[in-house]
């Protein structure tokens, strides 16, 4: 099984602030970062946003 990431540990990791990620799992559509709900945490599989960030990055460079 995958360790999932937290709030802050993939803020960190992605050099955002934290409220970028809030930020982003509550969007709709494509722009909407993939994430778990456990209660009353957010988490977040590393291979998932790495997915959603090289979406993201072939979206803006085919614009």
């Amino acid at each position: 099984m995958e360790t999932l990431l937290s709030v802050e540990e993939l803020a960190a990791k992605l050099k955002v602030p934290v409220s970028w990620i809030y930020d982003r799992t509550r969007l709709g559509g494509p722009e909407k970062i993939p994430h778990y709900k456990i209660g009353k945490y957010v988490r977040f599989s590393g291979h998932q946003v790495e997915q959603f960030l090289k979406r993201k990055d072939s979206d803006e460079t085919s614009r």
